[in-house]
């Protein structure tokens, strides 16, 4: 057990694959960590209150979570995961039981959003007025940041249902997302790529046409992601951003297809994140900040 705190802060990043928790102090110190499988929605929340319960009192607690999410507070649903292709998790609360049994005060929102924020306020986004978070791996999301507020709207962005062209040497494959095929999560997410090739991104040739197809496709994403929003940094993590060179790979692609258009190349606002494993947690802390 950790010994108790003043200011002990519950942290969760909630993940399609796996529960991240974590303990905090006041200054976003992580003290303690635990990570448990994602199961069913009883099962995951049973253990993770379990293991808070063992920690001693918690005064407050942030869950960066995977979506989409209700997060409008004067809905009888908020903090409830809504239409999700992970199966037993459509409807589920999960903000609810933290709050009730903890006792504390639950602020909830994207993995994404609490990403975005963290690596704005104490990562790669740091000194500019706007950056944009997208992580492709198990499943494919993103939140932007201006002036350091999330940017929401009747709901939060859903980056990772933009709809891109295909590329010609993929058109026989329909794609991972069972509500839209051909997205990019359906595209470019983990589970698409083992799908069409068997081996995770980084096991494929290096260069390759399987690694070329990818950046293409978040290449795509940088530019339309540029149009509407025009950021200052894009931060691209996620486990398939792990795959040794494909940054590099993603703004040899988005320079071209941006062709010059924009003010700033796409390759000039690109990075990796600069909290690298600690971007979930400390997006679930920096959410705790804002209740």
């Amino acid at each position: 057990m950790i010994p108790a705190m003043t200011q002990s802060i519950g942290l969760i990043e909630a993940g399609g694959t796996k529960f991240v928790l974590g303990l905090a102090d006041a200054n976003g110190a992580i003290v303690a960590r635990h990570r448990i499988a994602t199961t069913t929605p009883d099962e995951t929340i049973a253990a993770a209150l379990q293991w808070f319960q063992q920690q001693g009192p918690i005064a407050r607690m942030g869950i960066a979570a995977f979506g989409p999410l209700d997060l409008d507070r004067a809905s009888p649903h908020w903090g409830h995961v809504l239409s999700t292709p992970k199966p037993h998790w459509s409807m589920a609360d999960l903000a609810g039981p933290f709050a009730r049994i903890l006792g504390c005060p639950v602020a909830i929102d994207t993995d994404v959003n609490g990403a975005a924020l963290a690596e704005s306020k104490w990562g790669a986004g740091q000194g500019v007025r706007s950056c944009v978070y997208l992580t492709i791996g198990t499943g494919v999301g993103g939140g932007a940041v201006i002036n350091g507020h999330i940017l929401g709207g009747a709901g939060h962005p859903e980056m990772g249902h933009m709809r891109l062209d295909r590329h010609p040497d993929d058109r026989a494959y329909f794609g991972y997302c069972s509500f839209h095929g051909g997205c990019l999560e359906g595209l470019a997410c983990g589970p698409a790529i083992l799908a069409r090739w068997g081996k995770s991104l980084s096991d494929l040739p290096s260069g390759g046409a399987e690694q070329q197809m990818i950046a293409w496709y978040l290449g795509q994403a940088v530019v339309s992601l540029q149009a509407i929003l025009a950021p200052a940094r894009i931060i691209l993590g996620g486990g398939v951003m792990a795959t040794p060179g494909l940054i590099d790979l993603v703004r040899t692609h988005a320079d071209g297809l941006g062709k010059g258009y924009f003010a700033t190349r796409p390759a000039d606002i690109l990075t990796l994140p600069g909290l690298g494993d600690d971007a979930g947690l400390m997006g679930a802390f920096a959410l705790s900040q804002t209740i």
